[in-house]
This record gives structure tokens, sequence and C-alpha cells, in this order.
């Protein structure tokens, strides 16, 4: 029977440990979502927003060449840019249970991941007090080339690890043909108004 001594068990176990660490490390296990639900919808369809009550819907798509906010003065300059913004009007019903912080962004067909306009005051998304409504918009910068099948994704920020629900929202540019029909018809400037909040019906 070979005998092991101690330094060589001790050896062992070390890479043991490591390879689980390592293991636990890896991005498939960092990032693993078992615990999300992905809630599917279109324009004008109230989401279930993380099971909360609350309910998120884009009630409209803007696209336009450049965009500013309606509370700036008026020797403010719009943003412009070589691409295309795109405003996303939503309606937010605030339930019981007040919803997590919301992380939105913008799929592209293309695999592109976009982030909301910095530099817009009245741009974003969240929850009013329980029992009222809210309306707003949340502006993106894209590439006119790759808006084909974009998706809205709002995702809660989440600090514990329980249950929850994402939304994707397809917006509805199915073909390139439709994509490029919205460029060209792009408004000159698209004004971001100040989100409004009623009490819910």
């Amino acid at each position: 029977m070979k005998l092991y001594r101690p330094a060589t068990i001790l050896v062992g176990v070390v890479f043991v440990l490591l390879g689980g660490v390592t293991r636990l490390a890896a991005p498939d296990q960092v990032y693993d979502e078992q615990n999300i639900k992905v809630i599917h919808g279109t324009i004008g369809q109230a989401l279930d927003y993380t099971g909360s009550g609350s309910t998120m819907k884009v009630t409209r798509i803007k696209f336009a060449r450049s965009v500013i906010d309606s509370s700036e003065s008026d020797d403010k300059k719009a943003l412009e840019t070589n691409g295309i913004y795109l405003a996303i009007e939503w309606d937010a019903v605030r339930g019981a249970k007040k919803p997590d912080n919301i992380n939105a962004t913008l799929l592209a067909d293309g695999g592109s991941v976009y982030e909301p306009v910095e530099g817009l005051s009245n741009s974003g998304i969240d929850f009013p007090d329980a029992g009222f409504a809210k309306t707003g918009t949340v502006v993106f910068e894209l590439n006119p080339a790759d808006i084909t099948n974009l998706t809205l994704r709002l995702k809660p920020t989440m600090i514990f690890n329980y249950y929850n629900s994402d939304i994707e929202v397809d917006l509805g540019v199915p073909t390139d043909a439709i994509a490029q029909q919205m460029v060209d018809t792009a408004a000159p400037q698209y004004i971001v108004g100040t989100a409004v909040t009623r009490v819910a019906s």
C-alpha cells in the first residue's frame, strides 16, 4: 500500500479548493439567472413587473435626429447625433409593493446593447407612490443600421437573490425595410417632457 506524505495531501486539497473557486467565479455561475422569469410583450401591453402588482407599458416609440429636455432653458442646445435617437414613451402603474429600481437597456438584433442617453434629466423609468400611475420617456442613441427587431429590456437591480422577473418588449421593427423607413421619416427633434404622475384608475 502506497502512503502519501502530508505535504502531498495538502497540495491536492489546495488544488481541489482552487478548482471549486474557479468554477464559482466562472461567468456562467456569476450571472446564473435561474431565478429570473422573462415576461415578453409588445407596445401597448401592460406587463407585470417583478410580480409586485405593478405594471409597465410601452405606449409609443418615436425616432428623432435630435432631442432636448422640455425643462431646459431656451438657449440650451439640443443633443444631436450622427446616428438616430429613439424615444420610448411608457406608462407605469404602482401596485402595493414598491418594485426594485429599473435598469433599462435596448437589445438590437445584431447583438448590440444600448444604454439610455446621459445628459437628459427627464429621460428614465421609475414608479410612483402606491395607488398612482406615471408616464414618461426614456431615450436611447442608436446606430441607424442596427434597429431591426429592437427589444426594450427592463431588469430590476436586485440586491438579494430571490425570484424575480424581467420584461422584454418587442418594439415592432420586424424588417430592415421598416427600420429604414423609420430612420428616413425620423422627426428633426424630440422634446423629452417631464414625467407626469396621476391617480391610478
